[in-house]
C-alpha cells in the first residue's frame, strides 16, 4: 500500500484552497503565497532520522534495511511530498514530525485535509 505525505508553508495572512496547492505544487509549479522551504536542512534531517535506512543512488529513493518501507522524494523549493510505500505509522510520523519543526503541517490528499 502506497501513502502519499506533502507539506507546504504558507506566508503570513495567506491561505488557499488546499487541494489547488497540492495539485499545482504536484505538477513542479510555483504557487503565489507559499513560502520557500528550506530542502536541504529537511533532507539532512532525513537523513538523521532514517540513518539505518539505505539511501539509493538517487539521494531520493530509501528503502528500510531492516523489514518493509520505502519512502520516494519529491520536492520543488516551495513543496515536499514523501511517497510512502509500505511504511508503517510510526514511521511516517517520524516525518510528519520533521516537517513539523519547519512550521509545514500535513496535507493528506487521500481525504482532503491539512492539519494545521
Amino acid at each position: 500500500m502506497s501513502y502519499d505525505l506533502n507539506f507546504w508553508k504558507y506566508k503570513n495572512g495567506v491561505y488557499l484552497n488546499n487541494q489547488s496547492v497540492y495539485e499545482k505544487c504536484s505538477n513542479g509549479e510555483i504557487v503565489d503565497g507559499l513560502e520557500e522551504l528550506a530542502i536541504d536542512n529537511i533532507r539532512q534531517q532525513i537523513t538523521k532520522k532514517f540513518s539505518k535506512w539505505k539511501m539509493e543512488e538517487s539521494d531520493n529513493d530509501w528503502e528500510n534495511s531492516k523489514g518493509e518501507g520505502a519512502f520516494q522524494i519529491f520536492h520543488t523549493t516551495q513543496f515536499i511530498r514523501f511517497d510512502c510505500y509500505e511504511m508503517n505509522g510510526d514511521d511516517m510520523n517520524k516525518i510528519i514530525d520533521i516537517m513539523l519543526k519547519f512550521d509545514c503541517p500535513l496535507y493528506d490528499p487521500q481525504v482532503s485535509q491539512r492539519y494545521d
